[in-house]
Formats: C-alpha cells, structure tokens, sequence
C-alpha cells in the first residue's frame, strides 16, 4: 500500500506547485532589488559623450530608468507609450540604451521620438547586469532617496502607466493620487 502512497503524494505535491505556477504572471518577475539602493554606475550620456550620469546625480528626485535598444522589437512596441506619457512631465525619464550601437541609437530615437530625459549608453551590458536586467525592455522607478521601488519587465503599456506607475510616481511624490 505505501509502495503507491508515496508515488501519489509526489504527484499531487507536483500538481499544486504547477498549479501555483500558472497562476502567476510572467510579466511580474520579482526582483531582488526592490526596496534596495539603485546599484551605482557612471555611464556616458548618448548625445554628450564626454558627459556622464550616476544615480548620485538624481539624488532628491524621483526617476524612471527604461532599459532599451534600436534592435529590441518590444522596445518598439512600447515607446510610443513612453513618447506619449513623457509629454506629461511626470517624472525624469533616463533611457539606458542596452548593448546597442550609438549611431543605431541616435538614428532610433530621430526617427521614433525621444521621450526620455537624458540617456546613457551601456555598450557592454554590464550596468543591465548590475540592475538584474533579464531583457529589454525593462522599467524601474526610483525614489528619491535612491531606493528601487518598482520594476517591470516588458513593454510598458498605457494600462500599465494607468493601474501601476502613475500611481507609484504620484505617491512617491508626495502627490494625491
């Protein structure tokens, strides 16, 4: 009789965690630095080179960081999105252009819009790295004391800014939601 317990208990221990599995949304990849200082770097502004922006720099401000590139499909399918809600002036937006050729990426943002405030260039990936970055795109949303207090993975949507970062921003703000 235990002889096929056991073989049964497994089995229905593997079914509920499949179950469980499958209820969760893929798009809600939890991140390790949440709650967390935003990992430092120093990176080169993509339309001013010899320039350079660090997180100690946005110190005092609440900021959104989109992870991005000229070759990411998704990228594309999300930055009219980003176009559109910059024209809010909600919050500064830095671009994190990710493994990307500069040229490719000035190009981009000519011919496409470009809603961020400054972008930086992470030619070799390491600051992705350093942020958990899985893919592109990717959004975070820092407070103003530095710490990350949102990440989504994706293509962010105008049902996403409505239901998660406006929300977020506003609160982070100190605004009325």
């Amino acid at each position: 009789m235990f002889k096929f317990a056991i073989p049964l208990l497994v089995f229905i221990a593997l079914a509920v965690f499949l179950a469980i599995g499958l209820s969760l949304n893929p798009r809600e990849i939890p991140s390790p630095l949440i709650g967390k200082p935003a990992p430092v770097f120093s990176a080169p502004k993509l339309h001013e080179p010899d320039a350079t922006l660090s997180p100690v720099d946005l110190k005092g401000r609440v900021w959104l960081l989109n992870v991005w590139a000229s070759w990411c499909i998704s990228c594309r399918a999300e930055h009219p999105v980003l176009n559109r809600f910059a024209q809010q002036k909600k919050i500064y937006m830095v671009g994190l252009n990710y493994k990307d050729e500069t040229s490719d990426a000035k190009n981009w943002l000519n011919q496409l819009g470009n809603p961020y405030d400054v972008s930086v260039v992470d030619q070799d990936g390491r600051i992705g790295i350093d942020w958990g970055v899985y893919g592109v795109p990717e959004t975070f949303i820092v407070d103003k004391n530095g710490l990350i207090r949102y990440k989504h993975t994706g293509p962010v949507t105008a049902e996403d800014l409505e239901i998660k970062l406006l929300p977020l921003i506003s609160q982070l703000q100190g605004e009325p939601v």
